[in-house]
């Protein structure tokens, strides 16, 4: 019954499994730049959004969606798509927190939370729908 169940949800549990280590790697390189190499936090935040994105390029591409392409041209073109969609949810998600938290003045942890769950909502569906769609 677990088989039967992991099998139906697979490409959803392997997306949450993946997306928590993507979330590792990010504060791992974050406090890697910032403690030990006393980076300041913006560098430290760009370099540990950098390696999180790769992480999860490549763990999305192969693991979750099971991507086929294999031209350069494809490859090129999934990545930019894949970095693109990224780069709008995090614009997203500092507008959310922007708006909410320093202009409305809302309980920032709860805005966080809430905006994760949109981010990564919206993530998946931009790398099913649009990354990572089978042809």
């Amino acid at each position: 019954m677990i088989k039967e169940l992991f099998r139906k949800y697979k490409e959803v549990i392997l997306y949450l499994f993946f997306g928590a280590c993507t979330t590792l790697v990010n504060i791992i390189a974050y406090y890697i730049c910032s403690h030990i190499f006393f980076m300041n936090v913006v560098p430290s935040t760009v370099i540990a959004w950098i390696l999180s994105v790769a992480f999860a390029y490549v763990t999305n591409r192969i693991y979750v969606f099971e991507s086929k392409a294999d031209r350069l041209d494809d490859i090129i073109k999934e990545i930019c798509s894949f970095v693109g969609c990224r780069l709008l949810t995090g614009g997203m998600d500092l507008l959310i927190m922007f708006v909410c938290v320093d202009i409305m003045h809302w309980n920032d942890m709860i805005i966080k939370v809430l905006s994760n769950i949109l981010v990564i909502i919206l993530n998946y569906l931009a790398s099913k729908i649009l990354i990572f769609r089978k042809k």
